[in-house]
């Protein structure tokens, strides 16, 4: 049988890369399912353990701190054991987790529980890239990571409305109980398909096709840091880290004082705004499916991304127009959003895709807790212009980070030989 032809029986199908993507998408879900269930709860942990709403805080603080520690970490345990044993013990840790928070005594065992949390959620993301990068046929990748950015929406979602209707019946430990218990039964279901998460760690060479402006493979466990574009990506996510962060916690709000929008319009802004975006995710998928279009697709959408902020910022609107400019600047964003992933895609050497997803990654995690920091005195010193110009400001930074990673990684290739 000639090579070709035994590339192309080996390229997946159709059918199981769905079953994959539909099976990591749950996972991810889960992920940040958890990262939810507590915020929605703070009026009755407050009262239950007569905490300030700083001390609540804080526990976040160490979920992401630690998931930010793990998520470096566990990506080195991924390409050593391979992604199914670490996404086991990932969804295990998050419905311990959960049911640390149900049974807490103390504000202590909180914390404890959000340690427990944090090392949970940090697997997943070297996880769920290295299954996709090495079992998804390149022509369905960007699908791959647009399902994967939806699902994580609606993860987030669903927490709030999932932990306060059963709070409001039978109180905050049986609802915390009850995500716990959600977890563990994603885990049930990854276990009986577990065939479908396999992957030969030893294999290097791909039937899902070769990406040609990949780094190639790395000798040592560290090499990947010699990788100049792979720094990069890692600035790139810290940046995209913020301004999701921003749109997130401060960016409705800011815009509302700007244009006088009422406060119940206020919050429909960014469900708008979420909303839309994994529309864009949808859209982007289909684009990216040639992936020398990555940093253009990335510069188009945070450009008319950063484009609508600016117009929020120094332009008049009706306070009805805001939704519907957060939907546009959703829409833009969530566009760019498989493009995003497939940056670090093409800078991953073949051998070293959990290690590399894992420290890149971890810029998600510090851009989120860095940003309210920076954005949140504006907001208490009335500066809400300079929020809007501030969130412009850092998406026009991620088309330059964009296509500096292409220039990096194109000149770390070796240069064809003289003939």
């Amino acid at each position: 049988m000639s090579a070709t032809a035994a590339t192309s029986s080996a390229t997946p199908s159709l059918g199981s890369d769905a079953k994959l993507i539909g099976l990591v998408g749950l996972a991810h879900a889960i992920s940040h399912f958890s990262q939810l269930i507590l915020p929605p709860l703070f009026l009755w942990l407050k009262d239950a353990f007569g905490v300030s709403y700083t001390e609540l805080g804080a526990v976040l603080a160490v979920f992401f701190v630690v998931s930010c520690a793990v998520q470096a970490a566990s990506g080195f345990l991924v390409d050593r054991l391979g992604p199914r044993p670490v996404l086991f013990v990932g969804l295990g840790c998050l419905g311990l987790a959960a049911f640390v928070y149900a049974l807490a005594p103390n504000y202590w065992v909180l914390l404890a529980g959000a340690v427990l949390a944090g090392a949970g959620n940090g697997v997943f993301h070297p996880v769920d890239y290295t299954l996709f990068n090495r079992k998804v046929a390149v022509t369905r990748l960007g699908h791959a990571y647009s399902v994967h950015g939806i699902t994580g929406s609606l993860g987030w979602a669903l927490a709030p409305v999932f932990v306060v209707p059963i709070a409001m019946a039978w109180g905050w430990r049986v609802a915390l109980a009850a995500a716990g218990a959600l977890a563990l039964l994603v885990l049930v279901v990854l276990w009986f398909n577990r065939a479908t998460l396999a992957l030969d760690v030893k294999s290097v060479q791909q039937a899902t096709g070769r990406d040609e402006a990949a780094p190639a493979a790395v000798a040592d466990t560290f090499g990947f840091l010699r990788i100049p574009s792979v720094w990069m990506c890692f600035g790139f996510f810290f940046f995209y880290a913020m301004a999701i962060s921003i749109v997130q916690t401060f960016a409705p709000a800011a815009a509302g004082q700007l244009h006088a929008v009422p406060v119940a319009m206020v919050a429909i802004c960014l469900t708008v705004y979420m909303v839309t975006g994994a529309v864009g995710m949808v859209a982007g998928g289909f684009l990216v499916s040639d992936p020398s279009r990555c940093e253009r697709l990335v510069g188009i959408g945070f450009g008319a991304a950063a484009l609508v902020a600016l117009a929020l910022a120094l332009a008049e609107f009706p306070p009805g127009l805001v939704p519907v400019l957060f939907g546009v600047m959703g829409f833009a964003t969530g566009i760019a959003g498989p493009s995003r992933d497939l940056l670090v895609k093409r800078s991953t050497p073949a051998n070293a895709s959990g290690r590399v997803y894992g420290v890149v990654y971890a810029g998600l995690d510090i851009g989120q807790a860095i940003a309210p920091l920076i954005f949140g005195p504006l907001m208490d010193h009335g500066r809400h212009e300079a929020v809007i110009l501030g969130l412009a400001l850092v998406q026009g930074v991620l088309i330059v980070s964009a296509f500096n990673v292409r220039r990096v990684r194109r000149e770390a290739l070796p240069l064809p030989e003289s003939v």
